[in-house]
């Protein structure tokens, strides 16, 4: 049963981790398109979202392994 969780879990991190950096990514672009002069503020901001975006799945692995293994 802990491995149902634990699949499940990684699933939805997966998921939303590649919803939410397609977002990110295609707002700075936008950004980007309508403000040339701000595009390399506009990448800092968007490694920092995808920075944060990209530790939910990580913390979900850790959170599944954990189920996992009690």
């Amino acid at each position: 049963m802990g491995a149902i969780a634990a699949g499940v879990a990684m699933a939805g991190a997966a998921i939303g981790a590649g919803v939410g950096n397609g977002l990110i990514i295609s707002k700075m672009l936008e950004g980007m398109a309508r403000q040339p002069e701000l595009s390399g503020q506009l990448r800092t901001n968007m490694f920092i979202g995808v920075g944060l975006v990209e530790a939910m799945p990580i913390i979900a692995f850790v959170v599944a392994l954990l189920v996992m293994n009690k």
